[in-house]
């Protein structure tokens, strides 16, 4: 995925199918948000490739542009809150969930400066070394970085759930590999591989459909 339109749409294609199985073990309604990435994860690859058909001639530019500002306020704007928030759901016990707040406060917090920075200054799509770039100056912070990684990533460390544990950790890993090799393409690159890892979902949920659905004995 990410480095031409048909690689964005087979991926996306395998990642919806990934997606639907996964909503087929979903056993109670706090499930349904976490269970409902892969699927997420499918339909942002779909946007990922119009950018690639725009990028590369074969639609409109304008096609590239509204597709990227698109995949942005997906990937930069509101994963950081759904997330944690998915966690937060699916976790079994008050106190567990008490644990997911700040995650998801702070999840909150930079979604909505996150948004308010795609409306507030341009952003650029245009592709670099067989990837594409997407830049806006508002979000190219380090602190909005940190706080992108702990929301994404961290809050899944927490869970007392292992696959989700081992999922945080693959994201963590490829995101930091990421950066190390190919940092200007972080967003488009990262989205795309932690889509992957959405396979950890779909086989936690068949893995542990006799174990579900939790008691959800207490109130958020």
């Amino acid at each position: 995925m990410c480095f031409s339109a048909t690689a964005n749409f087979v991926g996306s294609a395998a990642l919806g199918a990934i997606g639907v199985v996964t909503l087929t073990k979903v056993k109670h309604r706090r499930e349904l948000l976490f269970a409902t990435l892969p699927t997420l994860f499918a339909v942002h690859q779909i946007m990922e490739g119009f950018v690639w058909l725009g990028l590369d001639g074969i639609l409109s530019p304008a096609v590239a542009h509204d597709m990227g500002a698109a995949f942005m306020l997906y990937a930069q704007g509101i994963l950081p809150f759904l997330v944690p928030l998915s966690v937060l759901l699916f976790e079994a016990d008050a106190k567990s969930r008490k644990r997911m707040r700040p995650f998801a406060a702070l999840g909150l917090a930079t979604t909505l400066y996150t948004l308010w920075a795609l409306t507030a200054y341009p952003t650029q799509v245009y592709i670099r070394g067989n990837s594409i770039v997407y830049s806006n100056q508002g979000t190219g912070y380090a602190v909005l970085g940190v706080a992108y990684v702990i929301t994404t990533c961290g809050s899944l460390f927490v869970s007392k759930i292992r696959p989700m544990v081992v999922f945080g950790v693959a994201n963590l890993v490829i995101l930091l590999g990421v950066l190390a090799f190919k940092q200007y393409a972080y967003t488009s690159l990262w989205c795309a591989y932690a889509a992957a890892a959405s396979v950890i979902i779909l086989v936690y949920f068949w893995r542990s459909s006799a174990d579900r659905p939790f008691v959800y004995a207490h109130p958020l």
